[in-house]
C-alpha cells in the first residue's frame, strides 16, 4: 500500500506533469491560426470543423517540433523537468569539438528531425488530456458529495452523466475521484519518462557515432598512459641510479657527484612535461603542445644513460633521421622501454643498441646482460607489468615484428622490426 502512495510524495512526479501541462499551455497560440480553414467552412458540420482544426493544429506543431532550437530546448528541459539521462544531440557535440563522423552525424540529424515533431505531438497530447482529466476529477471531487448541502449532485459531459445519491456513496465517490486526479499525475510522468529516450534518445546512428566516440577516447587514454609509463619510468629509473652513484662519490669525486646531479636535474624536467601534459588530457583541460620525442632525440637518451653509469654501444646505420611521425615517435618509446628494462633489471656491463633504418624497415634491438651483479636491490625498481605487453601492443598497431626473450645463458635480447611502408 505504502509503495503505491510513494509516487505521490516524491515532487519529481509534480515536476514532471507539470512539465506535461506546459507543453499544452504554450501550444494555445497556435489554436487561432489552427481554426482559420475551419472558419473559412461555416457550412461545414462541427464535427468536420473541429476535425480539421485539430489536424491543423497538429501539423502546426509538428513543424514546430522540426527545427533543430526545438530539439535542444526539448532535451533540456525533460533532463531538468523529468530527469531522465539525455546525451546532447550529435550535432551540438560535433560543434563543441568532439571528433564524429559527418556521414553518421548527418543520418542522425535527419531521423531526429523526424522523431522530435512525434514527441511534441505527445507531449501536447498528454498535457492537454491530463489536465483536463485531473481538473473533471477535481471539480467531481468537490460537487458530488453534495447532499451536506440537501441538493442532488452530479456532473455531466457531453451527454455522459455521473450522480451520486447523498450519504455515504456520494463521499465515497468523491474521494475516489480525488485520488484519480492524484494518480494521473505520476502516470502522465511516467508516460513522458518512457517517451522522452525513445523519441529524445540518439537514433541509431548516433549511438554508433557515441560507441565511435568512447572508443577514440579510450584509445587516447589508453596511448597516453602508455606514453606516461615509458617516460615517467624511464626517468626514475635513471635518477634512482644516478642519485645512488652520486651518494658513493659524493666525497671522493664532488665533480661527478655535481655532473649526476645535473643529468637527475634534466631529465625529471622533460618528465614534468610529459606528465603536464598527460594530465592536462586526462583532465579534458586544454593541454600545451604535445612534447614529441623522436629517434632525433636518441642520442640525448643514450647520454642520460651514460650519466647514470651505463657503458652503451650504440650500432645506428641507415638514416633514421628521415623516419618521420608515428613510426619515429613509436620506435624512439620502445627503445627507451628497452634501455629502462635493461637498467633495472641488468647485471650491469655494456648494453647494445641498435637502430638499421632501410627503406622498407625499421630495425631496434636492445642487448643486455642478465643475471646478479647490478649492484641495486631488486625491490628498488617494483615493476608495473606492463612494460612488455605495452611493447608488443605497439608493435602489433605498427604491424611489426617483435621478440623479446634470453639470448644465450646471460644476455636479454629486444628486437622489434617495422615496416617503414605500412606505418608512414
Amino acid at each position: 500500500m505504502f509503495r503505491g502512495i510513494r509516487p505521490l510524495l516524491r515532487g519529481s512526479t509534480y515536476s514532471g506533469a507539470l512539465f506535461a501541462y506546459c507543453g499544452a499551455l504554450a501550444s494555445l497560440p497556435l489554436l487561432p491560426f489552427a481554426a482559420l480553414p475551419a472558419m473559412a467552412l461555416p457550412s461545414a458540420p462541427v464535427g468536420v470543423q473541429f476535425a480539421l482544426t485539430v489536424l491543423v493544429w497538429s501539423v502546426l506543431i509538428g513543424v514546430i517540433g522540426l527545427a533543430r532550437t526545438t530539439r535542444r530546448v526539448l532535451i533540456a528541459c525533460a533532463r531538468r523537468m523529468l530527469g531522465v539521462p539525455l546525451p546532447d544531440p550529435e550535432g551540438e557535440r560535433r560543434r563543441a569539438g568532439s571528433p564524429g563522423d559527418g556521414a553518421a552525424s548527418s543520418t542522425a540529424s535527419g531521423a531526429d528531425r523526424l522523431r522530435t515533431p512525434l514527441w511534441l505531438l505527445s507531449h501536447v497530447v498528454l498535457g492537454w488530456a491530463g489536465a483536463q482529466l485531473s481538473i473533471l476529477l477535481f471539480v467531481a471531487s468537490l460537487l458530488l458529495p453534495g447532499g451536506w448541502a440537501g441538493a442532488e449532485a452530479g456532473v455531466s459531459v457531453n451527454g455522459w452523466s455521473l450522480r451520486a445519491e447523498s450519504g455515504w456513496q456520494s463521499w465515497a465517490t468523491a474521494l475516489c475521484c480525488l485520488l484519480l486526479a492524484a494518480a494521473l499525475c505520476p502516470a502522465v510522468t511516467y508516460a513522458l519518462r518512457w517517451l522522452a529516450p525513445r523519441l529524445l534518445g540518439p537514433s541509431s546512428a548516433e549511438r554508433l557515432a557515441l560507441a565511435a566516440e568512447r572508443e577514440r577516447a579510450l584509445a587516447e587514454r589508453n596511448r597516453l598512459a602508455h606514453e606516461l609509463h615509458d617516460s615517467i619510468g624511464h626517468t626514475l629509473t635513471a635518477a634512482t641510479i644516478q642519485a645512488a652513484a652520486a651518494g658513493e662519490v659524493l666525497s671522493a669525486d664532488p665533480v661527478a657527484a655535481r655532473a649526476a646531479l645535473r643529468s637527475i636535474e634534466e631529465s625529471t624536467r622533460a618528465a614534468l612535461e610529459d606528465l603536464d601534459y598527460v594530465l592536462g588530457m586526462l583532465r579534458e583541460e586544454k593541454a600545451g603542445t604535445a612534447p614529441t620525442r623522436t629517434l632525433a632525440d636518441l642520442p640525448e637518451l643514450l647520454d642520460r644513460l651514460r650519466h647514470a653509469g651505463a657503458v652503451v654501444e650504440p650500432e645506428l646505420s641507415g638514416d633514421y633521421a628521415q623516419v618521420q611521425g608515428t613510426l619515429s615517435r613509436a620506435a624512439y618509446r620502445i627503445l627507451q622501454e628497452g634501455l629502462t628494462n635493461a637498467l633495472r633489471h641488468g647485471a650491469g656491463g655494456p648494453i647494445r643498441v641498435k637502430v638499421a633504418a632501410t627503406p622498407d624497415s625499421l630495425e631496434l634491438e636492445v642487448v643486455n646482460r642478465t643475471g646478479a651483479g647490478s649492484g641495486m636491490s631488486p625491490a628498488a625498481f617494483p615493476t608495473s607489468g606492463h612494460g612488455l605487453p605495452g611493447l608488443f601492443e605497439r608493435a602489433r598497431l605498427l604491424h611489426g615484428e617483435i621478440e623479446a626473450g634470453p639470448d644465450g645463458p646471460e644476455h636479454w635480447r629486444l628486437a622489434v622490426r617495422l615496416p617503414v611502408r605500412l606505418s608512414a
